[in-house]
This record gives structure tokens, sequence and C-alpha cells, in this order.
């Protein structure tokens, strides 16, 4: 079964809570959600906790279903990398 959103790029830069669970919807809908992180350390919500299989529940939770990459967007190489993302994004 085709879902409502399955054919749409969704790129996010986000933390906390809203913005992960609204990607998260996205992706039970069906889209392809690409998370970007800060290179080296992640999304902060990775070391609240290790319940889910040595990863953060909280973590685990709110990007269920989502691809990630780590980026530093303030290095030319890698805001390269995220404009050309995003220029094939249907969202960002």
């Amino acid at each position: 079964m085709r879902q409502p959103l399955e054919g749409i790029t969704v790129v996010a830069l986000e933390q906390a809570v809203a913005a992960p669970f609204a990607s998260r919807q996205l992706a039970d809908l069906g889209a392809r959600v690409i998370k970007i992180e800060r290179r080296g350390v992640g999304d902060f919500a990775r070391g609240y906790d290790r319940t889910v299989h040595g990863q953060s529940s909280y973590f685990v939770w709110l990007n269920r279903g989502k691809e990630s990459v780590e980026l530093d967007i303030k290095d030319p190489a890698d805001r390269a990398l995220l404009g050309a993302m995003i220029g094939k994004a249907d969202v960002f």
C-alpha cells in the first residue's frame, strides 16, 4: 500500500522536540527524512540514556524512520553538500 507522502524528500536541520516530532510524523507517512546532525557530536538527545539497545529512548522515539548525516554547516564543503541536498529536497 502506498503511503501518502511516499516520494517526498525532507531535509531537516533539527534538535529538541518540536521539529524532530514533526518530521517523524512525515516519516511515518512515508516521506524520506534526512536529519542533519552536528559533526562529531550529533543530536544532543542521543546521550540522554542508553535504554534502547544502547541508544537513547527519547532519540529513538523522535527519530524513527529517518536517515541522518553529520555535517558542519560552517565548513564550506559541508555547506555545499547541504545546499545540494536541499536543492533535491521537496521540503527543508
